[in-house]
C-alpha cells in the first residue's frame, strides 16, 4: 500500500517515470530516458524515494560525470522529500573520479599506496610521460615517435577501454603501430614513475579502484558501504567504470542506472555504447527495464523524423518517443548551392526566425566539428550578428594558477618530479639543469625531504631567493602545519615572481584571490589539491573584457558539447557523407553508428524549428582561395530517400535569378552555319 510519503515523491510524474521511481525488489534497475523525457526529474525522484523509505543517506552512492551534475540531483531529490526527510547530506556524491580518490586514501594501507599520494591533472601526467619519453630516448629515432599529448592519449585509451594496446593503436593511431613494442615499454616506465613518486594520474584513480576491488577483503570493505548504487549517464561510461559498478553489487541489488543509448557519443573518451545494451546481462541477477518514452521537448514532426534516423541503428533498446506536444512545423532539409549558400540560408532563416519573436540565443548552430563553423563565423561578423562559441583557456591551464599549486603538491608530495621542476625553476637563473639537481636531492634524502634542499648550491642568480623558497617549502611540508593560511603564505612569496613573469599582474592576482577562498572551504591541502584536480573551473577569471552592448546572441555549438541542452531553433550544418558521418569515423561498422546516434542528438536538442542544411558542392581545401576545384556531396546514408517525406524540402540556388528577362527577338544570326564554314 503507498503511503502518504510514496505519494508525495512520485507526485506529477507520468506512469513510466512513476514505475521508475517506485521500483522495488532485488533486481537491477535500467531507466532507459530518452531525449527530453524527463531524465533528471526521475532520478532525483528515485534518489527521493529511497531516502522517504529509509535509506541511510550515508550509504547511497550517486555516479555522475560532473560534481554540478550530483549537487543538482542531491537538491532536487531533497525537495522533494523535504516535507517527510529532513535534510541530509550524501557524502558519497560525485564523480567517478572523486570516488574513486576518496576510496583510495581510505584503502591506501591495503593496497601498499601511499596515503598522501598527489593527483595529476591531464597537462601534469602529460609532462611526467615526458619526461620519462625523453629518458628512454624515443624522440631522437629516425621514424617520427607520438609526443607526450599522443602518448598519454594512447595510454588512457587503452586503460579505459580494457582492451590491448595493438587494437588501440590499430583502431584509433594507425600511424603509430609500429611503435608498439616502444610504447609498451615507455608506459611500463611511466607507471614505474608514478610508483616511485607517489603520484596517480586521473586513469589511474579508476585503475587501482578496479584493481581494489579483485581482492576479495577489500572489495567486500568498499561493498560493505553502500546499500544503493545510482548512476546517471550510463551510456558515457567506459568499459573500467561499467566493471567498477558490477564490482559494487556483482548481484544487482541495489543499482539505478539511468541512460540513453540512442545518446552514447563519446567513444573518443574511450566510452561504449555496450555498456548500457548489456547492462540487462551485466549482473547474477537480469535487470528490470523501464523505458521513458514521453518527450517532452521536441514538436510532433521534429521527434518523428529523429525517431526514423535512429530507428535504423544495428542495436538499439527497442522504444518509441511520444510527443505530448500539439503539432508544429515539419523540419526542413535545405539543399543549398555550396557552403557560402549555407551561411546565406542559415544568417537568412535565423534573422526570419528573429523577427518572428525568437531571440537568438534561443537558436542554434551545431556542427560536427568546430572548424566547420569557420565561414559562417565570419559572416557574422561582416553583418554584426552577435555570438557565442563555447570553449576558453582552462583555469588550471593558466601558468600563475598551476605555479602556486605546484608550490602546494611539491610540499604534499615530496617525490613528485613534475611539481618539484615547476617550483624551482619560478626562481630567476633556475634552469633544468639546477632543478634536476634540487628534485634529486630531495628524492634521494632518506626518507625522501624538502628540508634536503637547503644543503644544494643555487646559481649565483638564485641565491637570493633560495633560502625563501626551501624555508617556504619545509614549513608547508611540517606535517604539524596548519592547512589554514598556507595559501596565503605561497601567495605572499609567489607575487612579487609573478609581476616579473607575466603580464598582467593585476588580473592573475584576482585568479589567485579566488583560489585563495575556494582553499578557506576544504578540510585540508590534500583534499583542496583533489578537488581542484577533479573538479577544476572551466576558464580563467582574467578581467572582465569590454561589456557587449547587445541584448541577444546566436550559439555556436559542436554536437558533442550540445549534448544535455536544447534550443527552439536548431541548424545542423553539413549533413553530407563526409561530416555526418564524418569521412574520419568510417573505419568500423561501431563508428558508423555512432555517426548516425550524432546526428540522432543533434536532432533532437531543436523544440519548434529544426533546419538540416545540405550543400550540394564542397570546394576542395589546399587550393587557391578563388579556386573552383570542388566534389559533389552526397547527402548523408542516415537520410534516406524513404525518409524524406518525414521533412519539408527547400532547395536555395542560384539558378536564374538576376540574369534578367530574356532579350526580344531580333535578326537571326545563324551560328550553326558559321560554325561549319571554319572547317
Amino acid at each position: 500500500m503507498q503511503t502518504g510519503a510514496d505519494l508525495d515523491v512520485h507526485h506529477g510524474l507520468n506512469p513510466g517515470q512513476r514505475a521508475a521511481v517506485l521500483h522495488a525488489g532485488d533486481a537491477p534497475l535500467l531507466i532507459l530516458a530518452g531525449a527530453g523525457t524527463g531524465k533528471t526529474t526521475t532520478l532525483a525522484h528515485r534518489l527521493a524515494q529511497l531516502l522517504v523509505t529509509g535509506a541511510d543517506p550515508r550509504r547511497v552512492l550517486l555516479l555522475t560525470f560532473s560534481r554540478r551534475a550530483a549537487q543538482e540531483l542531491t537538491r532536487r531529490a531533497h525537495a522533494v522529500a523535504a516535507r517527510v526527510v529532513p535534510r541530509a547530506e550524501l557524502p558519497w556524491a560525485g564523480t567517478f573520479h572523486a570516488v574513486g580518490a576518496r576510496l583510495l586514501r581510505l584503502h591506501a594501507p591495503a593496497l601498499g599506496l601511499d596515503p598522501a599520494f598527489t593527483v595529476a591533472d591531464r597537462g601534469d601526467a602529460a609532462d611526467l610521460l615526458d619526461v620519462v619519453r625523453a629518458e628512454r630516448g624515443l624522440g631522437k629515432g629516425q621514424r617520427r615517435f607520438p609526443r607526450k599529448d599522443t602518448c598519454l592519449a594512447i595510454y588512457s585509451r587503452t586503460v579505459n577501454a580494457r582492451v590491448a594496446l595493438e587494437q588501440v593503436l590499430d583502431e584509433a593511431y594507425p600511424w603509430c603501430r609500429e611503435h608498439a613494442p616502444a610504447l609498451r615499454g615507455l608506459f611500463g616506465a611511466y607507471v614505474e614513475d608514478k610508483l616511485r613518486r607517489h603520484v596517480l594520474d586521473y586513469d589511474d584513480l579508476l585503475l587501482w579502484w578496479w584493481q581494489a576491488m579483485a581482492a576479495p577483503e577489500v572489495a567486500r570493505a568498499i561493498r560493505d558501504r553502500f546499500d544503493h548504487v545510482l548512476v546517471d549517464e550510463y551510456q558515457d561510461t567506459n568499459a573500467l567504470q561499467a566493471e567498477l559498478v558490477v564490482g559494487l553489487a556483482p548481484d544487482g541489488r541495489g543499482v539505478t542506472a539511468v541512460g540513453d543509448d540512442a545518446q552514447a557519443i563519446y567513444s573518443f573518451r574511450a566510452a561504449t555504447v555496450r555498456n548500457i545494451l548489456d547492462f540487462p546481462r551485466a549482473f547474477t541477477r537480469p535487470a528490470e527495464v523501464v523505458a521513458l518514452e514521453d518527450n517532452y521537448r521536441s514538436t510532433p514532426a521534429i521527434l518523428a523524423a529523429a525517431d526514423a534516423v535512429i530507428a535504423r541503428a544495428v542495436e538499439r533498446h527497442p522504444r518509441r518517443l511520444r510527443a505530448t506536444r500539439a503539432a508544429g512545423a515539419p523540419p526542413i532539409l535545405a539543399l543549398v548551392e555550396d557552403e557560402a549558400g549555407e551561411v546565406d540560408y542559415v544568417v537568412e532563416q535565423v534573422l526570419a526566425h528573429r523577427e518572428a519573436g525568437l531571440a537568438l540565443r534561443d537558436q542554434a548552430v551545431l556542427v560536427r566539428a568546430a572548424h566547420h563553423a569557420d565561414l559562417l563565423e565570419l559572416e557574422l561578423g561582416r553583418r554584426r550578428i552577435p555570438y557565442v562559441k563555447y570553449g576558453g583557456l582552462k583555469f588550471l591551464e593558466a601558468a600563475h594558477v598551476k605555479d602556486v599549486l605546484a608550490i602546494l603538491r611539491w610540499a604534499e608530495n615530496p617525490v613528485d618530479v613534475v611539481a618539484g621542476f615547476r617550483v624551482v625553476q619560478l626562481l630567476p637563473g633556475a634552469g633544468p639543469a639546477f632543478a634536476r639537481r634540487a628534485v634529486d636531492a630531495v628524492a634521494a634524502a632518506s626518507p625522501p625531504s624538502l628540508a634536503a634542499l637547503a644543503a644544494v648550491p643555487p646559481p649565483r642568480a638564485t641565491r637570493e631567493r633560495w633560502p625563501a623558497l626551501c624555508e617556504l617549502l619545509v614549513a608547508l611540508a611540517a606535517p604539524a602545519a596548519p592547512w589554514p593560511g598556507q595559501l596565503g603564505r605561497v601567495r605572499a612569496f609567489y607575487e612579487p615572481l609573478l609581476t616579473e613573469r607575466y603580464d598582467g599582474a593585476a588580473a592573475r592576482q584576482g585568479d589567485l584571490e579566488q583560489l585563495e577562498a575556494v582553499a578557506a572551504t576544504c578540510g585540508g591541502r590534500g583534499a583542496f589539491l583533489d578537488d581542484l584536480t577533479l573538479d577544476p573551473p572551466a576558464a580563467t577569471g582574467d578581467l572582465a573584457g569590454p561589456p557587449s552592448l547587445d541584448e541577444d546572441w546566436l550559439v555556436l555549438s559542436t554536437i558533442h558539447s550540445a549534448k544535455g541542452q536544447e534550443w527552439r531553433a536548431v541548424f545542423v550544418l553539413d549533413v553530407i557523407d563526409g561530416r555526418i558521418p564524418s569521412d574520419l569515423a568510417l573505419g568500423t561498422p561501431a563508428q558508423v553508428e555512432e555517426e548516425r546516434r550524432l546526428l540522432y542528438v543533434a536532432m533532437t536538442r531543436a523544440r519548434d524549428h529544426l533546419h538540416l542544411v545540405q550543400p550540394l558542392r564542397m570546394f576542395v581545401e589546399q587550393q587557391h582561395r578563388l579556386g573552383d576545384r570542388h566534389v559533389y556531396a552526397p547527402r548523408s546514408r542516415f537520410l534516406p530517400d524513404d525518409l524524406l517525406p518525414l521533412f519539408e524540402r527547400v532547395v536555395r540556388g542560384r539558378g536564374a535569378a538576376g540574369l534578367g528577362a530574356p532579350a526580344a527577338a531580333a535578326a537571326v544570326v545563324d551560328v550553326a552555319a558559321r560554325l561549319r564554314a571554319m572547317w
